[in-house]
């Protein structure tokens, strides 16, 4: 079977999408990733780009244009999925030429998009092939497909539904029921870099590890600079991935290039970042406690979910102080209940369980 997985050229939306195709390339599929933006691994996958007229910004400042009130509460994190349906409904019109012409050289039987890259189910209803959404946020996946369906630009297109839904979120993180489909688990994948050994065992101290977006812009929630300021008075070490600033650093303080956090979270005590989806998802599969800062898009809604179950704190990212850092290392309740939504997490199917479910679709 030829499986065709899409995302729009982004690594936060593409990410989440590798360990299935993974998994469905080692059960004998031929899979293609498109997209762009590609990180320096994606497990050997073969891909394709369609991402050269993709400009997230241009169709932003076109969006905001037209919904000023919109684009103002996108930067809050309080737009819901408006502005993002808005946004991704214009961005989608440049992917739908480039995926069609891969398409029709691939000749795939079966394309899995992500909830913001319709341009996937457009294409497999001109090719007339089931095509499978696959979650990759917190967000309810069908929230955001209809925000991209009925948005502006592409409520007049011939959009089918996903003949299958792949839903990601573990259920306590769920602010409503699952729709018809399958459960799969959130495998964390980081898209390559290296680990050094040191940070593959635990420390003489706790380990805070510390990260940010992959994606610049306002209000992006990088805690990097108020954790630097109040490092000092946490008896912790404290690691910063991929920082701003690398210079004049604390004693405890450390920085690293880009690492599989994947690999290095079992053995932190806590994890620092700015509530992208994919981060939240990685720290909760590894039972660490999070301190997590809202944002623009959803990140003030992940910031939300993740404090409301108990399993990290939400600092704004100006606002983290030693007292915020000191109780996310010794509050144990926030650790307990990290830990319990590690279990959920390890109890949901692994990607390989459902490889049989997409080979039915075809």
């Amino acid at each position: 079977m030829r499986i065709l997985f899409v995302a729009a050229p982004l690594q936060g939306h593409l990410l989440p999408l590798v360990p299935l195709a993974a998994a469905c390339r080692d059960a004998g599929h031929d899979v293609v990733l498109a997209a762009g933006n590609f990180p320096q691994d994606v497990l050997g996958l073969r891909t394709a780009g369609i991402g050269a007229r993709f400009s997230l910004p241009r169709s932003a400042i076109r969006v905001a244009l037209r919904h000023p009130g919109l684009a103002r509460a996108e930067m809050r994190g309080t737009a819901g999925v408006g502005m993002v349906g808005e946004l991704f409904g214009r961005a989608n019109l440049a992917l739908i030429a480039p995926l069609l012409a891969l398409a029709e050289r691939e000749r795939p039987d079966l394309i899995v998009y992500e909830p913001l890259t319709e341009a996937g189910a457009i294409v497999a209803g001109r090719l007339s092939i089931p095509s499978v959404l696959q979650e990759n946020t917190l967000w309810p996946a069908t929230e955001l497909f209809r925000a991209v369906t009925t948005s502006t630009v592409l409520r007049h297109h011939s959009i089918p539904a996903p003949a299958l839904t792949i839903t990601v979120r573990p259920p306590s993180l769920r602010d409503s029921p699952a729709p018809d489909g399958v459960s799969m688990r959130p495998v964390p994948f980081s898209g390559g870099g290296t680990a050094p050994e040191w940070l593959l065992t635990p420390g003489d101290r706790p380990r805070v590890l510390v990260s940010r977006s992959t994606l610049d812009g306002p209000n992006d929630g990088d805690p990097g600079p108020a954790v630097i300021a109040a490092a000092s008075q946490v008896d912790a070490e404290f690691v910063l991935v991929r920082p701003a600033k690398t210079h004049k650093l604390p004693a405890n303080v450390r920085s690293v290039d880009r690492i599989p956090l994947d690999a290095a979270l079992p053995h932190a005590a806590a994890f620092v970042h700015h509530s992208g989806a994919g981060s939240v998802l990685g720290g909760l599969a590894a039972g660490v406690p999070q301190l997590t800062t809202p944002g623009a898009g959803d990140r003030r809604h992940n910031a939300a979910l993740l404090a409301r179950r108990g399993a990290g704190l939400s600092v704004e990212a100006g606002s983290i102080t030693a007292a915020d850092l000191t109780r996310l290392l010794t509050d144990t309740t926030l650790r307990a209940a990290a830990q319990e939504v590690a279990a959920e997490i390890a109890a949901m199917p692994s990607p390989a369980t459902v490889v049989p479910a997409l080979e039915n679709l075809a």
